[in-house]
């Protein structure tokens, strides 16, 4: 911006005194009036007729120069006038930097599914820039036509191998689990090649049967300066473990909330945690393993109403669990929400908590009949109790939402309390008032 202001005040000053000299050359070597091949001589004759008074000759040149400094005058005004349209507003105070946006890696785990392509189809049509969110495809399993698939994408992605495709020595009870023990070794080496060897700060980790939302990469980018300075946080995720159709309001998409547990499927992770979890990481079942007390530490994840991924694997090594029953019926965010221009301040732990347990608590108490019979009166929300694991495990079955719980903890729980919408009312299946801790027999 200064070198431009710079240029363009020599540019005009050369022109003015290029332009002033010109003139004065003109004006003394132009030839009398009235030779041939003058301009406007008609015009001129009684105006300039010779004169042998030379004294007159020079005051009228001089009028002239006057005139045309004073033209030139206006001309350098207007110029100053519009100086501020190339002046920098704070010329006298300090200097604007303008951050450089942190890079989010895209961590693509994937297996033996040529469906892989439907989830680099749908990254690639909505990243907003390639630069700022590089897509790293991680493969194990060796899968030819999978890896076929992944090398059609060219430079679009970053194709890694993981090198280790032996079977792991298990217990013999273990067997039927293999995959999942080679899950956990290969998210293990992928992570580590993500901030060890490409030495990035964070990373969203999406596996090979997701699709993601519009609003995917903008939903990641608004939440990631809240975990890296929220210590009560350590997890944002872009899935909704109740969000099924008629369970989530469409008109509050921009609604977010914090979670006890650890929901996955789509989910950002700085280093510093990595660094933590990097060295005790289990031989198998790693999600559950991090949906419990040691690793967790009363940390919550961020995640949406609605959700920013949608499954489309039935076929893996949980073959099939929820998918049927729930996972299919997931609904997909289809409206943009510009969440960097949001105030997310609401989601920090002190201000989050006292709102949240407000609503919840002062909202009236409601039966599972009447819920059921669509029989409560006014807008919501209302609050449905629950006091045991087995009353819990009762009314969530009955209103159709997850009904299991990893080391007490329900699925989208907060404190206790679950939120969704039934029969288009606002419902909170919480535990009584004073509750303090989960009950990690509840599993």
């Amino acid at each position: 911006m200064l070198r431009k202001r710079g240029s363009l005040i020599l540019c005009g000053t050369f022109l003015f005194i290029t332009w002033n000299a010109i003139l004065v050359l003109f004006l003394w070597g132009r030839p009398p009036p009235g030779q041939p091949g003058e301009p406007g001589r008609g015009q001129r004759e009684v105006a300039e007729r010779p004169t042998n008074d030379v004294v007159g000759d020079v005051l009228r040149m001089a009028d002239t120069f006057e005139a045309e400094l004073e033209m030139q005058k206006e001309i350098l005004l207007q110029i100053q006038n519009h100086q501020s349209l190339w002046e920098p507003s704070n010329r006298d105070g300090p200097k604007v930097v303008v951050p450089r946006q942190p890079v989010i890696p895209i961590l693509v785990i994937a297996c033996n599914r040529v469906t892989v392509r439907r989830c680099l189809d749908k990254l690639l049509q909505h990243r907003p820039s390639a630069e700022l969110y590089p897509i790293i495809v991680s493969q194990d399993c060796g899968h030819a036509e999978t890896a076929e698939v992944i090398r059609s994408y060219g430079s679009q992605v970053t194709h890694l191998k993981q090198p280790d495709l032996s079977d792991i020595a298990v217990q013999p009870q273990h067997k039927k689990f293999q995959g999942y023990y080679k899950i956990s070794r290969h998210y293990r080496w992928a992570l580590n090649q993500v901030f060890k060897t490409l030495s990035h700060s964070s990373v969203v980790i999406v596996e090979d049967d997701l699709e993601v939302a519009p609003d995917f990469f903008e939903y990641f980018r608004a939440l990631l300066p809240l975990l890296k300075s929220d210590p009560s946080l350590w997890c944002v995720s872009a899935w909704n473990d109740n969000g099924r159709d008629g369970y989530v309001d469409p008109g509050k998409a921009n609604l977010l909330y914090r979670t006890d547990f650890f929901p996955g499927l789509g989910w950002m992770l700085v280093k510093e945690v990595w660094e933590e979890l990097e060295p005790k990481w289990p031989a198998s079942f790693w999600d559950d393993w991090m949906r419990q007390p040691e690793q967790r530490r009363n940390r919550a994840c961020i995640r949406p109403e609605i959700s920013r991924t949608l499954t489309f694997g039935r076929q893996g090594v949980s073959l099939g669990q929820f998918y049927d029953k729930y996972l299919r019926y997931i609904k997909l965010n289809t409206e943009f929400v510009p969440f960097t221009k949001l105030d997310l301040s609401y989601l920090k732990e002190e201000t989050y908590r006292k709102v949240f347990e407000k609503e919840v608590y002062s909202a009236p108490v409601v039966t599972y009949e009447d819920v059921k019979q669509g029989q409560l009166k006014g807008s919501g929300p209302f609050r449905l109790q629950y006091s045991s694991k087995d009353s819990f495990k009762v009314l969530a079955k009955n209103l159709g939402i997850m009904d299991d719980l990893k080391s007490g903890v329900p699925r989208a729980g907060y404190r206790g309390v679950v939120s969704f919408i039934s029969r288009g009312k606002r419902i909170y299946l919480a535990p009584p008032p004073g509750w303090t801790q989960y009950d990690t027999t509840w599993s």
